[in-house]
């Protein structure tokens, strides 16, 4: 048997976990969620978490052994103080949703906050076909006055042919205030 043999059989009995956790914040939840994985010989490979109104929440991906993934799961479902749920997916799938020959947009946008505004920035999106592969939102003060601003960065896709310039019109029709800047990264996928 040659070596890459021996990988692609070892590819095929594993499997990848995409974790959510939830829990109040303190410290030591990280550890815990990575000794759990470690313990049971997964491999991290990414993650998000975030401090969100007092609670601690994340999204990890994992790749573990296909027979060691139940006990990892109860083992998660065990620790204190975190809700874990786990969906698994292939390893390798990252890009499985995603079409051949994308291009990938930065999104960047600034206005002022209001009810419903990022279901009209995803409408946006939506009809131009575009996906959101990460999105960050946060508010902060205005600097010259007490109102509350909507920040919004996002890594998109697209297909090759996207006119970037009547997406920008349409998200700035929003909204008088609304600051959109969009950059290309001109690298198609394939």
């Amino acid at each position: 048997m040659n070596p890459q043999d021996s990988r692609s059989t070892t590819r095929k009995d594993m499997i990848s976990l995409v974790l959510t956790v939830i829990g109040d914040d303190r410290p030591g939840l990280v550890e815990r969620l990575a000794a759990a994985i470690s313990e049971h010989r997964g491999n991290w490979l990414e993650s998000s978490m975030s401090h969100l109104s007092g609670k601690f929440a994340g999204i990890v991906c994992v790749d573990i052994e296909t027979a060691q993934a139940m006990a990892l799961k109860a083992a998660l479902a065990g620790l204190p103080g975190l809700r874990v749920t786990c969906e698994e997916s292939l390893p390798g799938d990252a890009n499985a949703g995603t079409p051949q020959n994308t291009r990938r947009l930065k999104l960047a946008l600034v206005g002022h906050d209001r009810i419903g505004i990022v279901r009209e920035v995803s409408q946006v999106l939506a009809r131009h076909a575009i996906n959101v592969e990460d999105l960050n939102t946060h508010t902060s003060s205005a600097p010259m006055s007490a109102e509350i601003l909507f920040h919004a960065n996002a890594v998109l896709t697209a297909a090759p042919a996207l006119d970037a310039r009547a997406l920008t019109a349409d998200l700035e029709r929003l909204s008088n205030d609304l600051m959109v800047d969009i950059t290309l990264d001109e690298t198609i996928r394939t």
